[in-house]
């Protein structure tokens, strides 16, 4: 017997608790599938320096303001985990888990919702499982032969764990410039990246971004001279611990090395570097896998879509992946525009 519901929502963090705020006010039926074991979604799985580039009134999702940390401008991830703990109680959205959704299925005026513990039968989806969980690692010469330790920034936990080690950290935006810094002190850092770090101005921070990315979006919907997003800005927020590593001298970026050697890395020129470890802060890409046998999947591995309605399955919405599915989309402030803007459109498509 498969319990059939207005929108099962895939992902139970903050782009799934979002979606959760404003299908409850549209008075939708709906149900949101977690594959975590408790509340938080990625944020469970950060490094232990992590804080938010935002103050916590600017990091909050619709409905419910973030409470400030004490003694901390900018809250770390342990007090987003537990902001998401009690938004989920506070709306009693109704989350179950652990649940690993499979794979998503067309039949008739349903989509099959398949998990490894059950199956239910939507009428609308919004698929919001992130890029945490499908960490990208580029095709270097080389990678099979290093004898040392290779990981993702999702495995990273703390500099503690590579004291007196030689490090290679390769990536020029944030989680490759926080985790440099992070590893500044205790390690032997190489910093290694595409292009010559780009900080943005000292005093900029996730406020600034989300009402760049918002004018962006806008000038695009009307037909204006695109911005550049904040991308034009730089990559790289330069928050306290990165400023402060920087301002004294311990992150000199490397260009972006040709091959990995069995004892390190090497450049076109032929010059070295040894490492014990190599962190690859290369970033993610959508985790859609689940989406499959839908055959909606378009270039760079996106689904094609007008704001977050996929345009080969209007039953479908995709939300936190990025700008494509909505401006600043993929952070906490910034997803509950597109949220509600989904709820919306589900609403009108069940006739609700």
């Amino acid at each position: 017997m498969h319990e059939t519901v207005d929108v099962v929502v895939i992902g139970g963090g903050q782009a799934g608790l979002a979606a959760g705020y404003h299908l409850r006010r549209a008075g939708l039926d709906f149900i949101i599938l977690d594959g975590q074991d408790s509340p938080g979604g990625a944020w469970q799985h950060t490094w232990d320096s992590l804080h938010l580039f935002s103050p916590a009134a600017y990091s909050s999702l619709p409905g419910r303001l973030m409470p400030p940390q004490p003694g901390e401008t900018y809250p770390d991830a342990a007090h987003v985990v537990s902001y998401l703990t009690e938004y989920e109680q506070r709306y009693e959205l109704p989350v179950v888990r652990p649940v690993r959704v499979e794979a998503v299925h067309r039949d008739g005026e349903f989509l099959h919702v398949e998990a490894d513990t059950a199956t239910w039968r939507a009428r609308t989806v919004v698929s919001a499982t992130g890029t945490w969980w499908r960490p990208f690692i580029p095709a270097i010469p080389g990678r099979a032969e290093f004898r040392g330790a290779q990981l993702h920034t999702v495995e990273y936990r703390r500099p503690a764990d590579f004291a007196g080690q030689r490090v290679v950290v390769v990536g020029g935006g944030n989680s490759g410039a926080q985790i440099a810094a992070d590893l500044a002190y205790d390690a032997e850092l190489t910093w290694v990246t595409l292009r010559e770090p780009r900080y943005l101005a000292d005093d900029i921070d996730g406020r600034a971004l989300f009402d760049h990315a918002t004018a962006r979006r806008r000038a695009l919907d009307d037909g204006r001279t695109d911005t550049g997003g904040v991308a034009s800005l730089g990559d790289i927020v330069a928050v306290p611990p990165v400023r402060e590593a920087r301002d004294a001298g311990r992150l000199k970026a490397q260009p972006m090395f040709a091959r990995l050697t069995a004892t390190g890395v090497e450049w076109a020129d032929g010059n070295r570097a040894d490492a014990d470890a190599i962190i690859w802060c290369t970033g993610f890409r959508p985790a859609l896998s689940h989406l499959a046998p839908l055959g909606l999947r378009g270039p760079r591995g996106h689904i094609p879509t007008a704001g977050t309605q996929a345009l080969g399955e209007p039953r479908l919405h995709l939300l936190g992946y990025g700008d494509w599915t909505g401006p600043a989309s993929a952070t906490l402030i910034g997803v509950g525009r597109p949220a509600r803007d989904a709820a919306r459109e589900i609403s009108e498509l069940l006739g609700a």
